[in-house]
């Protein structure tokens, strides 16, 4: 029995021991849980009691949240507190309640809540990441104090380098008054050269500014309207040249490719008065105008061309040539003559239509090469071969290439003629060879040497 009973004894020192292990074990990992604290809050414990949805922390506004302080001790946590930062929180298994208790310290210490305090109102808080929602209150004022501080810095900073929109839309609306359309304008230019009281300077000047706008198409349609075209046209009987010669200069601007100005000009004597410029003893300025006029007037307007036929325009051409002093516009009338010569053939060759047939018609009237052969300007066109540029020599190449079918005959029969092609040939030669060795292989010499063979075959 004492053996049975000691037995007995042992086994139940062995059990209690087992339970004291058993309690220790569970108080260790009590204390090991705040490691792997349950933090997340299930879906099913956001609602409260009602069965409505509560508020999670972490969603709600931290003013409205009280401030948890906790100790070394393990404490319950309430709904609707704040922890500060640092804290161990653990879940109670048996409670279901959130436990919170402050971390030990390195050196077996740890911080009490008034050190805590006192390190969150020094200057820096290194070893805090908590406040209280009167210090957080106070540091987002602050926050908005010096935001709203830099922005009204920011708005001081631009309103220095910007001026003000109520400003900028007085000076538009400033500037608006002052713009003046075209039409404006030239009724004002209009108005200054059709003005007794203007001075001579002043009405050249208005001529001068006039002849700017109205190279525009549309422009020159409503000087036509306004009557400033007639008031120009009357400008070229004046007796000062001066006047004359701006009033033929503001004339051909409004002519150029408008057939509307050019017909109404033809109508209002236009032509008469500048053939009676070119025909009668004028400075060269004044002529220089008149001849550009009057190419702005033939030129696409087979009427005019007619008319001018008709009027001895020709005559008062070639007369040009026997004057001394005009040498600067007989090329001038050349490249005239070739391109009114040109505009015609151009048309006969291309492939018009019912639209182009009436306009047809009216260039086969025009008979200008018959009247050119006739009033022998093959030999004035030719002796023109003589002159130095190149540029004028071109124009006078391509002048003969288009009379060479009218004028052969009086050509082979020009050993003048003959001399200056040889010496042009020898002289493009050169040049053109020069060019090859510089790598230009379609030169400009080249080009000008084929014209002149070309003469030369022509006539062999």
């Amino acid at each position: 029995m004492s053996r049975g009973a000691g037995l007995s004894t042992a086994a139940r020192v062995n059990l209690l021991l087992l339970v004291v292990s058993a309690v220790f074990s569970w108080s260790s990992l009590s204390d090991r849980v705040t490691e792997f604290a349950l933090t997340k809050i299930e879906e099913s414990d956001i609602k409260d009691d009602s069965g409505k949805e509560a508020v999670a922390e972490d969603d709600a506004d931290p003013e409205d949240l009280e401030v948890f302080y906790p100790t070394h001790q393990w404490q319950t946590l309430r709904p609707g507190q704040a922890v500060p930062a640092g804290s161990h929180v653990r879940l109670n298994m048996q409670t279901g309640d959130r436990e919170v208790k402050l971390p030990d310290s390195e050196n077996g210490k740890s911080d009490t809540r008034k050190e805590r305090r006192r390190k969150r109102l020094g200057k820096v808080d290194v070893d805090s990441t908590s406040f209280t929602s009167q210090e957080l209150k106070k540091a987002l004022a602050k926050m908005k104090e010096s935001e709203k501080a830099e922005r009204k810095a920011h708005e001081e900073e631009v309103r220095k380098k910007f001026r003000p929109i109520e400003q900028l839309k007085e000076e538009f609306e400033k500037l608006n008054m002052k713009m003046e359309t075209d039409y404006e304008i030239m009724v004002k230019l209009i108005s200054k050269f059709n003005s007794s009281a203007s001075t001579l300077d002043e009405k050249v000047a208005a001529l001068y500014d006039l002849e700017y706008y109205v190279h525009q198409v549309d422009n020159a349609k409503d000087f036509l309207s306004m009557g400033g075209l007639q008031l120009v046209i009357h400008g070229l009987n004046s007796t000062e040249a001066t006047l004359k010669e701006h009033a033929a200069f503001v004339l051909g601007a409004a002519l150029s490719s408008n057939p509307k100005v050019q017909i109404e000009a033809i109508e209002g004597g236009a032509l008469q008065k500048l053939l009676v410029i070119l025909a009668t003893e004028q400075p060269l300025a004044v002529r220089k105008k008149a001849l550009f006029a009057l190419s702005s007037m033939l030129r696409h307007f087979p009427y005019a061309q007619q008319q001018f036929l008709k009027l001895g325009g020709l005559q008062v051409l070639r007369s040009l040539f026997r004057q001394k002093g005009m040498e600067p516009l007989h090329v001038r009338v050349v490249t005239l003559l070739y391109d009114l010569i040109m505009e015609k053939m151009l048309l006969e060759d291309s492939q018009h239509g019912d639209h182009l047939e009436e306009k047809l018609q009216q260039y086969r009237q025009v008979k200008l090469v018959p009247a050119v052969v006739e009033q022998d300007w093959c030999v004035v066109v030719s002796n023109l071969l003589a002159v130095p540029e190149h540029d004028s020599r071109e124009k006078v190449l391509k002048m003969v290439g288009v009379l060479m079918a009218f004028c052969r005959e009086r050509y082979r029969g020009d050993p003048a003629l003959s001399t200056t092609l040889s010496l042009l040939r020898s002289e493009y030669e050169e040049l053109a060879a020069e060019e090859q060795r510089e790598g230009d292989k379609d030169g400009y010499f080249g080009e000008l040497l084929g014209s002149v063979n070309t003469i030369i075959q022509e006539l062999s």
